[in-house]
């Protein structure tokens, strides 16, 4: 009798390790998939470890220690993989209408349009930590990390009606232990470009730039205990040769939630990452480019700035807002609020465009009027 149960014993050991042997080969969306599958793959999946590890391969900035501690304060790498893996999706933008947003902002009062200052006491610029890795056709280019909001807290409030802007190159760098300048070149897959003029012509480069590319902007309150992904992981668009024939811009984002905020009612979340040719194959080395630019900026249906006053607060609801796993849905998200967007400056070319003529026939009648009594 003994005897019997010994095997059974090892055979229950020796399944669990193996099923844990088999989750831990799988990447995040497949292993929420399998918990789903049994029980024994659910309760082994709730392991922080097997998480930890999607996470690393995710967002290779994880790895490191003061952000390992950070995952840990705010609920774990379970949590914080659920929470940044989905993208963030903005379903209000078709329910925004352009002609209530064009009284703005005489019908709102000063308090009103710069934030509500009780609320504004709840946020603070140093709660909020940007996690941020660059990937090139599967391979880390770039991981950087940047604790708080640089000149927040400068300059006698500065900060809180100034236009909003991190350019995490600048600042970074300061805390980040991985310090240098990001390069991309034909080892790391950019095809070899004999010359700028051939460039120009067929566009290969830039077109395997902005297809091979992905982003991941991850912003952490510390004190709710919070995190969200901002960008839209694959590019939104891009200006190719600007503001030379050396550069390219890629741009990335979301539409986040600006309800009782702004009158607008939704903002841009606009992530710039610029590179820029330094070497190519005529000049005796391998093509290279180098990374110049990686900023994050809001900006209202308007094209304006929004400042850091009610960007902390927009951030602050965008970490509780609505996510989908749906790529595809996201992006909709963004076209739709673009198209919003384009409507709303038609309009106004519109009304404009109006005014002007209004303009000339009322010149013209006072004109003619005045010579009319002159004779």
């Amino acid at each position: 009798m003994a005897m019997s149960v010994g095997p059974v014993e090892n055979e229950a050991s020796l399944s669990s390790d193996l099923f844990y042997d088999i989750l831990r080969r799988l990447d995040g969306p497949t292993l929420a998939s399998a918990a789903c599958a049994c029980a024994a793959f659910c309760s082994i999946s709730k392991e922080e470890k097997l998480w930890e590890n999607v996470c690393s391969s995710m967002w290779p900035s994880t790895n490191r220690e003061d952000v390992r501690s950070l995952i840990s304060s705010i609920g774990g790498f379970r949590k914080f993989y659920a929470d940044c893996f989905p993208l963030i999706v903005n379903k209000e933008v078709t329910e925004y209408q352009w002609n209530d947003y064009l009284e703005y902002p005489e019908e709102w009062t000063e308090a009103e349009y710069y934030g509500d200052v009780d609320e504004l006491e709840s946020v603070a610029p140093s709660d909020f930590v940007s996690i941020v890795d660059i990937r090139y056709k599967d391979k880390t280019i770039c991981s950087k990390v940047l604790w708080g909001i640089p000149n927040a807290n400068e300059f006698n409030g500065w900060f809180y009606n100034c236009p909003f802007r991190i350019d995490l190159l600048t600042y970074a760098s300061r805390d980040d232990d991985n310090e240098g300048e990001v390069f991309l070149s034909v080892s790391d897959g950019l095809p070899p470009i004999l010359s700028m003029e051939k460039e120009r012509k067929d566009g290969k480069l830039w077109m395997e730039l902005r297809d091979g590319l992905r982003l991941s902007w991850i912003v952490v309150n510390k004190k709710i205990k919070q995190a969200a992904n901002l960008a839209s992981w694959s590019p939104l668009g891009g200006q190719r040769h600007w503001p030379t024939d050396k550069d390219f811009v890629i741009r990335f984002g979301s539409v986040l939630s600006a309800k009782d905020i702004l009158p607008c009612q939704v903002v841009e979340c606009i992530l710039v990452m610029k590179f820029r040719v330094i070497h190519t194959e005529g000049e005796g080395v391998q093509t290279t480019l180098k990374l110049t630019e990686l900023s994050l900026q809001l900006e209202d249906m308007e094209g304006a700035h929004v400042n850091g006053r009610n960007s902390l607060l927009i951030l602050k609801e965008a970490l509780s807002c609505c996510r989908s796993n749906n790529h595809s849905e996201v992006l909709e998200s963004c076209h739709l609020y673009s198209k919003a967007q384009s409507e709303l400056k038609e309009e106004k070319m519109k009304i404009e465009s109006m005014l002007d003529r209004l303009c000339i026939v009322t010149g013209i009648a006072a004109f003619l009027t005045f010579w009319y009594y002159i004779l």
